[in-house]
């Protein structure tokens, strides 16, 4: 029987038991492990100290070899070439230079110890430059979907080249990178530019090299698009579907004009009744705004705190009843998480326990649900377009231009930085084709 350890990435191993069946009880014991059903074959963290625990369980094991035809018997555990491990070349070696008395599989055994413990310090070094970059982001406050997009590509840049580091000079790298993702791939123009940023920020921020001209860089073409909008009867089409607490969600979104993420992350005290003004805290470039409540969502959204608000004493007098706060805020104000004001207006339904502190709370609901809310009402109401909850963001702005309020209102309620993009919504007044009478209707 045989075992198999590729590199996968810049800081992962692959691991294939022959026969496949075997080898969990090695794999289980090194932390940071997940088996891949697709491939039939174990995932664990490259870094030194992971790759040794592995090695240690499958020769004290005594039970995977493989037939060594230089040898003419069966040999000791088999482990990969350095070709098959990360940093790995798959270019011919030289063979070392070895005594006469070194027999061949003594030289082969020490060229796969020093092939091992190069890939394992070139997994390590990926390692502390992705937790640097990691750090960096943090650092900076970017939001958590910007930091996993970033070190996805962070990874996929890595993979298959030589680590970066100060004193580079990345325009060729990263021009082609960036080339083959718009050429093979075939990527749209917006990931394209996610992925171009994402390296900009490893050269520029953490490692401190400024990137010159990237020369003839090959860029995907960014289509024109226009928003999907929802006439006013098809959004009250939508919302006669729904219920309860996803009903209030939706007409949320519609009312006020929020993001998913920016409704789902509400916290009571963002609600002021009094003005009918939501606030959004921390919305998409760190920016805070203030958009309006509708009146006729006043009563069912006091009604819903009530309900949360019983649920959230229920949990402190369980010993509960905690919140995660925003930056470093626990530590100034120990007792903010479990006061009412910080609780979020849409928590989910269970509470979950952290892994380091076991402590338990209430995170907010996850988008998922009212996604898949949303997309069954849509269904339900017979809408043909390919709307979804930020079509209400759309519907929100296009209805508010179309009732005359100033385009500059509107930008400033949805919180964006250029009037260019709160134009793009004049598509549906009178001025564009809506307003544009055809000769057919005339005959």
């Amino acid at each position: 029987m045989t075992v198999t350890i590729k590199g996968i990435a810049s800081c992962w191993l692959s691991v294939a038991f022959n026969p496949a069946e075997g080898g969990a009880n090695i794999i289980n014991a090194i932390p940071g492990n997940r088996f891949d059903a697709s491939n039939n074959l174990w995932i664990i963290p490259g870094a030194q100290d992971y790759v040794d625990t592995l090695l240690a369980s499958l020769w004290t094991s005594r039970t995977y070899r493989v037939n060594d035809p230089r040898e003419g018997r069966r040999a000791a555990v088999m482990i990969p070439a350095p070709s098959l491990l990360i940093g790995g070349d798959s270019r011919a070696r030289p063979e070392p230079a070895r005594s006469a008395d070194q027999r061949p599989s003594q030289v082969a055994g020490r060229a796969d110890e020093a092939g091992i413990k190069a890939a394992s310090d070139h997994a390590a070094a990926a390692g502390r430059l992705v937790e640097r970059y990691r750090d960096r982001i943090r650092a900076v406050h970017y939001s958590p979907m910007t930091e996993r997009a970033y070190l996805y590509w962070l990874e996929r840049y890595l993979k298959g080249r030589p680590l970066p580091k100060p004193g580079d000079h990345p325009e060729s790298s990263i021009n082609a990178f960036i080339t083959k993702l718009a050429v093979q791939e075939n990527i749209s123009a917006s990931t394209q530019n996610q992925a171009l940023a994402a390296l900009l920020f490893l050269y520029r921020q953490v490692l401190g090299v400024e990137v010159g001209d990237l020369g003839e860089l090959i860029r995907a073409k960014k289509p024109i698009r226009i928003p999907v909008v929802m006439t006013p009867d098809e959004v009250r089409s939508v919302l006669s579907v729904m219920n309860g607490e996803m009903q209030l969600m939706a007409s949320l979104l519609y009312g006020t004009g929020l993001r998913l993420n920016e409704c789902i992350s509400l916290r009571v005290q963002d609600i002021d009744f009094k003005r009918n003004t939501v606030i959004v805290r921390d919305g998409k470039g760190g920016k805070d705004r203030g958009t309006i409540l509708p009146s006729t969502l006043l009563t069912p959204l006091q009604d819903h705190l009530k309900r949360v608000k019983a649920i959230h004493e229920a949990d402190l007098k369980e010993g509960w009843g905690k919140v995660q706060l925003p930056t470093s805020l626990e530590k100034k104000y120990p007792n903010a998480a479990s006061e009412w004001i910080w609780q979020w207006v849409f928590p989910q339904k269970r509470r979950w326990r952290d892994p380091k502190t076991k402590a338990e709370g209430r995170f907010h609901m996850d988008a998922s649900i009212l996604q898949r809310a949303v997309h069954e009402a849509i269904i339900l109401a017979g809408i043909t377009k390919q709307a979804s909850c930020h079509t209400f963001r759309h519907s929100f702005a296009t209805h508010l231009l179309e009732n005359g309020y100033d385009i500059r209102t509107v930008q400033e309620l949805l919180g964006h930085s250029d009037i260019r993009t709160t134009m793009v919504y004049t598509h549906v007044l009178n001025k564009g084709p809506g307003g544009v009478r055809s000769p057919l209707d005339s005959i």
